[in-house]
Formats: structure tokens, C-alpha cells, sequence
């Protein structure tokens, strides 16, 4: 089984070794627990390896997403120049019919690339008014991505009342992988840990502990040699 290291420090070792190829790994946590920077770093793990990537943002412009790597140090605009890295900014002005697009454009989009983020999930979800239509639209969006064999990363923001799901919880299910970034409040009240879990993964035997992390100016460092 061939494994995508993520390209965090202490992360791939809880993986032991990474995510297996072709998975499909939703990434949940509350606004400012560092999704973005986590899938960030994913992708520009897969562009210094050589892997063709495409990162659809549904939020930030690509100005944006572009000067947030560079401060961290990921130069990311010679791969856009070259073309290893797609950039894809989807308008969340009309997202269906951009999403639309996109879906029909898969197989297109897909060709040759080897890393997708998608960040976030969760607009995706709340064009839909019904539970049943987005229920069956995601799981279709999550067979055709899995059709192609490329290794994905989906953002979502956590759910309000459980930090264990996802906002709507239809990802949960279509995900091969489950990464939790969540904080803990110190018992004095004034301390936050943010601490991150593997809470699943299949066909990788991956550690079960809870780790503490912290986003310094280099990105995410997960610190595996402490457990919380």
C-alpha cells in the first residue's frame, strides 16, 4: 500500500507513514483551530514531491490563498505559473451552478493529478435545502472523486453541539479518513490546548492518542512525543 505523507511533523508519524493513496480524508475542527493550514500544507507537500495538486477554494481568492503561504515560508506561485498546481476559486455568489461545472469537468480536472483539497466541504453541503438531496448529492460527488484515484483532503467545520462531526454529518461516512483538530480549555480557565486525533482511518493501523499542536511561522507541528 503506497502512503501521501501529509507533511506535518508529528502527523505522518501517527499515520505511520501517511495517508494511504486514492483516500478520501476530511479534516474537522471549529473556525481558527488551522484547517486551512493543514490542507495548505498538504498540497504544498504534494507539489515539493512532484505531485500534480488541486486545491478548490470555496472561500479565499487565489491572492489570498497565495500571500497565507508565503508566510509560512511555501512558495506556491512558480507551481500556478507552471501549472503543477490548480487553483480553482468557486463563487460563492451562484456555488451551485460553478459546482455543477466542476462536477462535469472531473474527469478533465482529475487527469494527471494526484493530491485535491477542497476547502471547505461544508458550503458545498448548505446549497442543498433538504437532507436527502444533499445526503445523495455528496455521496455521488464522493464516488465520482473516488473514480479517479486521487488523494483528497476535505475541510468541513465541525458540528456546533458535538466537535466529533462533521457539520451535517454526511461527510463522516463518505470519508476513508477522519483527522479532529480541536481546544481544550485548561481547568484554570485561562489556558487552550489545541490538540489533534486520528479518529479514523482505514487499512492504516494508525495511533489512537490524542497530540497537542501548535501552528508556528514554518506551519502545523504536531507534537508526538507528547500525549494529552
Amino acid at each position: 500500500m503506497e502512503n501521501v505523507k501529509i507533511g506535518i511533523p508529528g502527523l505522518d508519524e501517527l499515520l505511520i507513514g501517511g495517508i494511504p493513496k486514492g483516500h478520501i480524508v476530511s479534516v474537522l475542527g471549529s473556525p481558527g483551530t488551522g484547517k486551512s493550514t493543514l490542507a495548505l500544507q498538504f498540497t504544498y507537500e504534494g507539489l515539493k514531491s512532484g505531485d500534480n495538486c488541486i486545491y478548490l477554494s470555496l472561500e479565499e481568492s487565489e491572492e489570498d490563498i497565495t500571500k497565507t503561504a508565503e508566510m509560512f515560508g511555501w512558495h506556491i506561485q512558480p507551481y500556478i505559473d507552471n501549472g503543477t498546481l490548480n487553483l480553482i476559486r468557486l463563487s460563492a455568489l451562484n456555488i451551485k451552478s460553478t459546482i455543477d461545472r466542476v462536477e462535469n469537468d472531473l474527469p478533465r480536472l482529475f487527469k494527471n493529478s494526484q493530491r485535491l483539497t477542497i476547502d471547505p466541504i461544508t458550503l458545498y453541503e448548505m446549497i442543498y435545502e433538504s437532507e436527502a438531496e444533499r445526503r445523495e448529492s455528496i455521496f455521488n460527488f464522493a464516488k465520482n472523486i473516488k473514480e479517479t484515484g486521487i488523494t483528497t483532503l476535505l475541510v468541513s467545520e465541525a458540528n456546533n453541539e458535538n466537535q466529533f462531526e462533521s457539520k451535517y454529518g454526511n461527510i463522516d461516512y463518505i470519508s476513508d479518513g477522519i483527522i479532529l483538530l480541536r481546544r481544550i480549555r485548561q481547568q484554570n480557565l485561562r489556558l487552550v490546548t489545541m490538540v489533534i486525533e486520528v479518529s479514523k482511518m482505514r487499512r492504516v493501523d494508525h495511533s489512537k492518542e490524542i497530540r497537542p499542536y501548535n501552528i508556528t511561522r514554518n506551519g502545523m507541528v504536531v507534537h508526538s512525543a507528547e500525549v494529552f
